[in-house]
C-alpha cells in the first residue's frame, strides 16, 4: 500500500466509521476516490487529515470540508444510483467525485474558475465520465440541470438559499450546514408539495460558502 492509500484507510477507519457512517458504498467511495487528486501539490500531505482543507490558489478561501462531516451529508442525503445530483461550492472537486460514485448524474459548481478547471482535470484522471463542473455562483445552482434529486452544499449558508430550493424535484431534498443560527447545525431540507420541510441533524461547523454570507449589519 502507498503512504496515500494507507492514510485514505486510516480516514475511513478512524474518522468516517466512528462518526456513524455505515453505508458501505460511501465507504468504498471514499476508499477509492485518493482526496490527495484534489489537493494543492504542497499540501498533499494533509489530505487525510480531520480539518477542512484549504486548496485555495486565489485570494478567496476555498475548503473541502472535513472527511467526516463529507461523509455524513453524503449519508443523509440517501443518493440513489438513478439519482441527478447537484453539488454546490465544490472547490476543487472532491465531494463531487464521490458523488459521481453514488449518484447517476452529477453537476457541482463553483465560483472560482480556476478551480473548475483543476476539479474537471481530476475527474478527467479519475475517469469519472458522470460528473461535470461549472463555473457559477453558489446562490444560482444550475437551473440547466434542475430538477434535482438531491443538492449537496461543499459548506455551510448563513442564508436561506432559495433559489436552490427552487431546483428541487417534488421529494427532493437538500443537505447542507445550516448557519443561520448558533450553534451550526447540518440540515436536510426536503420539497413536499411545493412546501419546504428542516429537520436538524447534528451539531456541524463548516466555512461559509461564498455569496450564502449573511449580510453585514450597518453600524454607524
Amino acid at each position: 500500500m502507498s503512504g496515500f492509500s494507507t492514510a485514505r484507510q486510516k480516514m475511513v477507519d478512524g474518522q468516517v466509521r466512528t462518526n456513524d457512517v455505515t453505508d458501505r458504498r460511501i465507504l468504498d467511495a471514499m476508499f477509492t476516490v485518493p482526496r490527495e487528486a484534489f489537493v494543492p501539490a504542497s499540501r498533499q500531505a494533509l489530505a487525510y487529515l480531520d480539518l477542512d482543507l484549504d486548496v485555495s490558489e486565489g485570494a478567496a478561501k476555498r475548503y473541502l470540508i472535513k472527511p467526516q462531516l463529507t461523509g455524513k451529508l453524503l449519508q443523509a442525503a440517501e443518493i440513489g444510483e438513478g439519482d441527478n445530483v447537484l453539488v454546490v461550492g465544490c472547490a476543487t472537486g472532491y465531494l463531487a467525485a464521490l458523488t459521481a460514485k453514488l449518484a447517476r448524474q452529477v453537476t457541482a459548481t463553483e465560483g472560482d474558475s480556476a478551480l473548475v478547471a483543476k476539479a474537471k482535470d481530476a475527474f478527467a484522471n479519475l475517469g469519472l465520465t458522470n460528473v461535470t463542473c461549472k463555473a457559477a455562483a453558489c446562490a444560482e445552482g444550475d437551473p440547466a440541470a434542475a430538477p434535482y434529486d438531491v443538492i449537496v452544499l461543499n459548506g455551510a449558508t448563513e442564508v436561506t438559499p432559495d433559489a436552490l430550493f427552487g431546483q428541487l424535484k417534488e421529494g427532493g431534498r437538500l443537505v447542507g450546514v445550516s448557519a443561520e443560527s448558533r450553534p451550526s447545525r447540518a440540515m436536510i431540507v426536503t420539497r413536499s408539495h411545493g412546501e419546504f420541510g428542516y429537520r436538524p441533524l447534528f451539531d456541524a461547523a463548516a466555512p461559509v460558502l461564498p455569496g450564502l454570507e449573511r449580510a453585514a449589519a450597518f453600524v454607524f
